[in-house]
């Protein structure tokens, strides 16, 4: 995790798989505040573009990073507006 930003709140999504990652990541989001930061963390590999692509085709956030823990991808989104 960058110290650039600080992490709102953090959403389990282990064990789920695909869009489940990407739909309880956009429920998350939208109960933030604009400039809030959501930390995901999932076990689904595939949560690693399907986040990337959501958050690249979604007005309102911004995908700040992502990180291949081996066994636990973090992925961190920032509400936008």
């Amino acid at each position: 995790m960058s110290s650039e930003y600080t992490v709102t709140e953090t959403l389990d999504v282990k064990g789920e798989s695909c869009p489940m990652p990407v739909v309880k990541t956009k429920g998350a989001i939208d109960g933030l505040s604009e400039g809030d930061v959501l930390e995901v963390l999932a076990t689904d590999s595939g949560s690693m573009s399907d986040i990337a692509g959501w958050a690249e085709t979604t007005d309102g956030v911004e995908l700040l990073d992502q990180e291949d823990g081996g066994d636990v991808f973090s992925h961190y989104v920032r509400k936008t507006e």
